[in-house]
């Protein structure tokens, strides 16, 4: 366990989880969160209630039909609220919200970011995965890609790859395929369970988890990362950016915004017990580097154990 994270065994997390138990205290929490990310969105110049109103103007049932794998059934942990859209992934309003919230949620990042620090966030996750991924990989599986924004950028790290982009999200993958049809991207979308992918066998250079592992129940996390395991030829990489539970950030966190984070992030607690490390060796990995990329995140890169 890592013993990083305490919080879980404080007075302070059980009075937190306590709130969050209570559905009008939960509720009063979750429309809190989301109000601050739609202020601090509107005050770093990002257009929230705008760019949203766009999107919801164009014909979506169509491309819903593109992506969408009907026979697909869903885990049980997906089927919960996340990020405080009720239906959690499984619905419009949080597609069409997806890439405006990375924007207000990063700009605290660094001083002075503003709307640049999603952008700077994945730029120092690709400078890892560069430094460490030898030769650049040729197919590349983009794991809980969401609307896209994590594939469009490793289709410019990496611009003669064969790139996947999967999710268990149908409204994320019609917004990420109506995206790469705008800017004539041919990239694969595939409406799937990361623990099931239906893939074959040893297709891929490199598997990349940006910002999944913390939506995740341990039981989960440890089934994906034997499907990835599966999934990698000899010698592959598995590229993993995420929240980091030894962040001096997150181990100083106010209780009243632990609250608000944890009114968004159901399986927060088990993310941030996780040994990762062990996890990823007993599912058939070795770490190349644990790095920090920025004040609250880190990568992990991960390769096939021979």
């Amino acid at each position: 366990m890592n013993t990083a994270w305490n919080h879980t065994s404080t007075l302070a997390s059980h009075l937190i989880n306590g709130i969050l138990a209570v559905k009008p205290l939960y509720n009063l929490a979750r429309h809190q969160a989301r109000q601050m990310m739609i202020a601090r969105a509107e005050k770093i110049g990002v257009p929230w209630r705008k760019q949203v109103q766009a999107l919801r103007s164009h014909d979506w049932e169509s491309e819903l039909a593109k992506v969408q794998n009907p026979q697909l059934c869903y885990p049980d942990y997906y089927l919960t609220s996340f990020h405080a859209y009720e239906k959690g992934n499984l619905s419009w309003d949080a597609a069409f919200e997806v890439e405006v919230a990375a924007y207000a949620v990063h700009a605290g990042i660094w001083p002075d970011a503003g709307a640049q620090g999603d952008l700077k966030l994945r730029q120092s996750y690709h400078h890892i995965l560069k430094q460490h991924v030898s030769p650049p990989p040729q197919d590349i599986l983009d794991l809980g890609c969401s609307v896209g924004m994590s594939t469009f950028a490793l289709q410019q790290v990496y611009p003669h790859a064969q790139i996947t982009g999967a999710d268990l999200s149908p409204y994320f993958l019609a917004v990420a395929s109506y995206r790469s049809q705008q800017h004539h991207q041919n990239i694969n979308w595939l409406h799937t369970a990361a623990e099931a992918t239906g893939l074959p066998d040893a297709c891929f250079d490199l598997v990349s988890i940006f910002l999944m592992c913390h939506e995740l129940p341990q039981s989960a996390t440890r089934q994906i990362f034997a499907e990835v395991r599966r999934l990698l030829r000899p010698g592959g990489y598995l590229g993993i950016m995420d929240m980091n539970p030894k962040s001096e950030v997150y181990k100083k966190m106010p209780a009243y915004v632990l609250t608000l984070l944890k009114s968004t992030e159901p399986y927060l607690d088990e993310y941030f017990s996780l040994d990762i490390e062990q996890t990823l060796k007993d599912t058939g990995f070795q770490i190349a580097t644990i790095a920090c990329n920025s004040p609250r995140h880190r990568t992990i890169v991960a390769r096939v154990s021979d």
